[in-house]
């Protein structure tokens, strides 16, 4: 027989009855029946997910073969088939739509008729039951369930909490570089008063980093896994010394401190760990999107926008118009976390779908979280390295913005009054002049009183202000980050209101 002879497929049987399955396939009829039953989306579980079912499979063997539940042989096949599941080299196989059964049982089975064929293939071509042997001492419903905690620990692990740190670290980076720079404060997008760059940027990073805790604790929960509670966590056809040692064989696969539920039928029964991690991961988004919002807003221009900011430029703009410059990779990262948001819901539906002793939205919860932290963690990183890490302030454009601030005039109200302020800070807008020109034009304040009330630098820490405007002890510093206020009488800790009057 040549090869352009051969069958295409070939006849597989299950409970039900005779499946065509193609010839050259490693999985069997429940896969077949699965991907008959489920054309949907065209969507298939990833990478990661896979590794951890792998994995799973790997360390199931292992115990059984360490228990003598299965022969020795049979069980070592088993688990260098898990292993080559878990290494991608089937990952072709794996062919059920993400939309299907609400436990997983049909990608469940793929792995095991996969992982089946494969160790008969080890063995020397014998039949591997893939139910019998492939699946002892386990079920979809406690599998499923602690794949998804393997795989979103452990996306947790290499990509979510890196990423947010090393965003956290490259906005701390910009606090402590641009610290001395003192800005236009905006509340509502209108001018309010002044900040530094390092509140600004350090207010950001604080972000981070508490989204950070916020992932770390919520992640603790992912390291219970439900297996060994099989149908319905009463653990039926399960010895009851395989779960713990499949589940400490996990742990040594995966690196993941993993223990057994405290109760299977929680376990199973909800999804709560995968809906609070998701929650962590929203709000992370959330951060994500003010943080790279502002980055887009400081560098908006750059000659007819804010333009405090110069955002490094990676890509041309515009198809049309030359030269232009986009803040592509802010919009990379705030796209990625409104996917993950949406996510959010999915998994908030999916933890919905608890019924009595299983959650059946399984395949849902399992791809919506991991694809959310992710994405999460890659676009904080990118937005680390090929944008905040680069970015520069444009001290000039500060300065004008600073000295033309109508909002400058709140450092005046102790001495004018907050009317007397107001009618000075509406003269300046209408006749286009600064509040500094106004009070002198006008004979309101002196010029010297005009530097102690209106140094940018000691607005943005009013805590430390003393009588007269001037900082409480030595080495107060101006916007440039020089020596500021030497000429200025000294005062101990006041209310912030003026030694004299104008």
């Amino acid at each position: 027989m040549t090869v352009d002879d051969r069958p295409a497929t070939r006849i597989e049987r299950d409970s039900l009855g005779e499946v065509e399955v193609p010839a050259d396939a490693y999985y069997g009829a429940q896969t077949q029946r699965a991907v008959e039953n489920f054309a949907i989306s065209g969507r298939r579980f990833g990478r990661r997910f896979l590794r951890a079912l792998g994995q799973i499979k790997q360390a199931a063997a292992r115990a059984n073969g360490t228990l003598e539940l299965l022969p020795a042989e049979r069980a070592r096949a088993i688990e260098r088939a898990a292993a080559e599941v878990a290494e991608g080299r089937w990952d072709a196989q794996f062919v059920v739509d993400v939309y299907q059964t609400g436990s997983g049982t049909s990608t469940h089975m793929n792995a095991n008729e996969v992982i089946a064929r494969r160790a008969g293939e080890i063995l020397g071509g014998v039949r591997v039951h893939p139910n019998d042997e492939v699946n002892l001492g386990q079920s979809s419903n406690d599998v499923i369930p602690t794949a998804i905690h393997v795989a979103a620990a452990d996306a947790v692990r290499e990509l979510l909490l890196p990423g947010l740190q090393e965003l956290a670290a490259a906005l701390r980076a910009v606090a402590s570089r641009y610290g001395d720079v003192v800005k236009v404060g905006r509340t509502h997008l209108q001018d309010a008063t002044p900040v530094t760059f390092a509140q600004e940027f350090g207010g950001h990073a604080s972000q981070v980093e508490a989204a950070v805790r916020r992932v770390r604790a919520a992640a603790v929960e992912l390291e219970e896994v439900a297996l060994g509670g099989t149908a319905v966590g009463t653990g039926l056809n399960a010895d009851p010394r395989f779960a713990p040692l499949a589940i400490a064989e996990l742990s040594a696969l995966s690196g993941l401190p993993l223990r057994q539920a405290g109760d299977h039928f929680a376990a199973q029964g909800a999804q709560d760990a995968a809906v609070a991690v998701s929650g962590a991961v929203r709000t992370a988004a959330v951060a994500l999107i003010k943080i790279a919002n502002d980055l887009r807003l400081l560098g908006s221009g750059p000659r007819c926008g804010i333009g405090e900011l110069r955002l490094p430029a990676v890509a041309p703009g515009s198809s049309i118009m030359p030269g232009k410059v986009n803040p592509v990779i802010a919009e990379a990262a705030i796209q990625a976390a409104a996917q993950a948001i949406a996510n959010d819901v999915a998994v908030t539906l999916g933890g919905q779908g608890g019924l009595l002793e299983l959650n059946t939205m399984l395949p849902l919860i399992a791809v919506n979280l991991i694809e959310s932290i992710e994405i999460v963690g890659a676009a904080a990183a990118n937005l680390a390295r090929r944008c905040v890490r680069g970015l520069q302030v444009d001290r000039v454009r500060v300065a004008e913005q600073l000295e033309r601030s109508l909002a400058q005039v709140t450092a005046l109200t102790p001495v004018l009054g907050y009317d007397r302020a107001a009618e000075v800070a509406h003269r300046a807008y209408d006749s286009g002049r600064t509040i500094r020109e106004v009070c002198l034009e006008e004979g309101l304040l002196t010029a010297e009183q005009l530097d102690r009330w209106l140094d940018p630098a000691r607005m943005t820490r009013p805590g430390r202000i003393g009588a007269g405007g001037v900082e409480a002890g030595a080495g107060a510093t101006d916007a440039s980050g020089a020596a500021g206020g030497a000429d200025a009488p000294a005062g101990g800790e006041g209310n912030g209101h003026a030694a004299e009057e104008p």
